[in-house]
């Protein structure tokens, strides 16, 4: 994952706007996890960042943007758009607890590593079961033909043949 550490301290207390507009930062992050996204329409991220005391910062913000991501019903690519908000609340953590911060003190300056914030932001703005829409039939399991936009031709399995009289029955 790409790191871009900003520094805060050298930001306002009224806070500065700042946009990130390089695909760099997501199209090498998607090599290294090995995420199943290709490009589509470019993202971009517009954030605040505001200064809290002296140990933290509030970051707002917006992704905007989309990716082209496989449907795990038919395997089919379809285009995913993102559009999302988000305030967040950063500060050096108190002990280390095994994660990487996300807010550092180097050299007595305050800094925020904006990129993982806009990566976790990203991740949570993908569908957990990506499908190309609601109404998506998959892949007939015989044949391996895209309901969708063809019929099957597979021969229906019609069942047990000691359960055949119970097929039409209608219950009054």
């Amino acid at each position: 994952m790409l790191e871009l550490w900003i520094p805060i301290s050298e930001i306002h207390a009224e806070g500065e706007g700042l946009t990130f507009a390089d695909q760099v930062l997501w199209h090498e992050a998607w090599k290294e996890f090995s995420l199943p996204v290709e490009p589509a329409r470019d993202l971009e991220a517009v954030v605040t960042i505001m200064p809290q005391g002296g140990d933290g910062a509030l970051i707002r913000g917006t992704l905007r943007g989309s990716v082209k991501l496989v449907c795990d019903r038919c395997t089919e690519l379809f285009e995913f758009n993102i559009d999302v908000n988000f305030d967040i609340f950063e500060k050096i953590p108190d002990e280390e607890i095994g994660e990487e911060p996300r807010v550092r003190e180097l050299n007595g300056e305050l800094q925020l590593d904006i990129g993982a914030i806009l990566w976790e932001e990203f991740l949570l703005a993908l569908p957990v079961k990506p499908l190309c829409s609601e109404g998506c039939k998959g892949v007939c399991p015989g044949c391996g033909k895209d309901l969708n936009s063809q019929k099957c031709e597979c021969d229906k399995e019609i069942g047990d043949e000691r359960l055949a009289v119970f097929r039409n029955l209608k219950i009054k």
